[in-house]
């Protein structure tokens, strides 16, 4: 029996797991569970760094105390967040500022702004990565143009689990995962694009080297070791894109798939083994992201439940219980209204009421207007699975050759029984929910190939089978 810690940072809460392993199925222990607010400072959004970091630390402290009533020791630790936003540090290791939210709006407009110089299609030649205007290589040119201290007088520049795991061993690296949503990774290189850097205006001196999932990035420091009351314990890179980590985790026999990771984004792709970068793809404005073993993550962002959570935020009382998420779901039931929405609209990207934003959308294009809350939560289910519907068939498009048989969910969203089931009518295939925390599986399973237990990935996969239980919804 080995034990292994997780770390699981979403873009609204986190997460610690302590995971143990039999040699047969993982089984995961929830440590510790908080939430982790974007801060609203002098007109910009960021996160707060030291904040998570002392999560971190809390939870290692607890799994301590938890492996110490067992008589056992912690073998490693990854961590997996969201991808695009970056941490600024000085030489001596201490942070350089809070780090920018990817929904600060400082970056509106930044994708036209950046090609000054280059092409939209030599920059998608280049990268084969959707254009967002959040994406790392567009935050950094804009801070570049804004002339802001923390670029200009950082030392290094880390992803958001690169850099917790900095704070943990002192060690900089780039994961290949996290890197690859940046905008600035060319898949064919291997490593970040000297051409975006040179336009952008910095040296690839100023990014830790570039590993891959699996790689012991070092242990923790003695301060850590001192705070924490562990000792050397290894810090694995895990895929620290938690998409990335939660598609190690799916639980398939087969390659027949799609996947949808759905939470408060939703990603729809498949794994390919090659970048896929053309003129069609581009167009469609897919993403080749970088997965486990040198797989390529080809998928597109969908809005996901981020419309349901916004709104969910705006009924404090009536006839939505807003501490009842599963009854808020069943309202779809009790709604006739047959209203579609575009998920992706720019409109819906962070207004300061979703709820009004639906309704202009639906004036906007002579829809009916939602007039309950069980109106709204049919509006977006209905479109979250139309827009899947629509994703799904340009997927088909670009990959003739991949037969998709089923669609896996995993996530949050998974749990979502109305949703699954209109996703499936909606699809006419059949899908399959579940697991819901398998971004912190593949976390695990990533740490275990570390360690040497795991070393393919059909090895992970069957581990994956033998460790969850998933619900099939088939069409009606």
């Amino acid at each position: 029996m080995t034990y292994h810690f997780a770390v699981d940072l979403g873009a609204t809460s986190g997460r610690t797991i302590l995971a143990t392993f039999d040699g047969n199925k993982v089984e995961m222990q929830e440590v510790s569970r908080f939430k982790h607010p974007m801060l609203p400072i002098a007109g910009h959004i960021y996160w707060n760094l030291p904040g998570l970091f002392e999560e971190v630390l809390k939870g290692l402290r607890k799994a301590k105390t938890i492996l110490e009533e067992k008589g056992a020791e912690l073998s490693s630790i990854g961590i997996d967040t969201w991808g695009c936003d970056v941490a600024f540090f000085y030489n001596d290791g201490s942070l350089a500022g809070l780090p920018h939210c990817y929904r600060d709006g400082h970056t509106e407009g930044a994708v036209d702004k950046f090609h000054r110089n280059l092409t939209r299609e030599t920059t998608y030649g280049l990268t084969g990565i959707q254009f967002m205007d959040f994406n790392t290589l567009f935050q950094l040119d804009t801070m570049q143009r804004g002339e802001r201290d923390c670029i200009r007088k950082a030392d290094k520049i880390l992803f958001m689990p690169d850099a917790l795991a900095f704070m943990l061993t002192g060690n900089a690296v780039t994961e290949y995962t996290v890197a690859s949503t940046s905008q600035m990774l060319n898949p064919m290189t291997g490593d970040l694009d000297e051409t975006l850097l040179k336009e952008i205006g910095l040296s690839r001196d100023k990014f830790g080297p570039m590993v891959n999932p699996g790689y012991v990035i070092g242990t923790l420091t003695p301060q850590i070791q001192d705070y924490t009351g562990l000792g050397e314990i290894p810090v694995v890179a895990v895929a620290g894109h938690d998409t990335a980590s939660a598609v190690i985790g799916v639980p398939t026999p087969d390659p027949d798939y799609a996947y949808l990771s759905c939470g408060t984004w939703s990603l729809l792709g498949t794994e390919s083994p090659r970048p896929i970068i053309n003129d069609a793809s581009r167009g469609y404005n897919f993403t080749n992201e970088g997965g486990i073993d040198g797989t390529v993550r080809f998928l597109k962002n969908i809005c996901g439940m981020w419309l349901f959570e916004r709104c969910r935020e705006e009924w404090t009382a009536g006839e939505a219980p807003v501490d009842d998420i599963v009854a808020l779901t069943g309202l779809c039931n009790e709604s006739a209204c047959e209203s579609v929405i575009n998920p992706d609209d720019p409109s819906f990207d962070h207004p300061i009421s979703m709820t009004k934003a639906i309704d202009a959308y639906c004036v906007r294009t002579g829809q009916e207007v939602p007039a309950k809350p069980a109106d709204y939560v049919r509006v977006i289910f209905r479109s979250l699975a139309a827009r899947y519907k629509e994703v799904l068939g340009w997927l088909r498009e670009l990959q003739p050759d991949h037969d998709v048989k089923r669609l896996h969910v995993i996530g949050g969203g998974s749990l979502n029984g109305h949703l699954m089931q209109m996703t499936a009518d909606t699809l006419g295939m059949p899908v399959v929910a579940g697991p819901a925390e398998c971004t912190a599986l593949g976390n695990v399973l990533v740490q275990l190939k570390a360690c040497g237990e795991l070393p393919t990935l059909k090895e992970m996969r069957n581990v994956a089978v033998a460790s969850t239980e998933t619900k099939t919804y088939m069409p009606a």
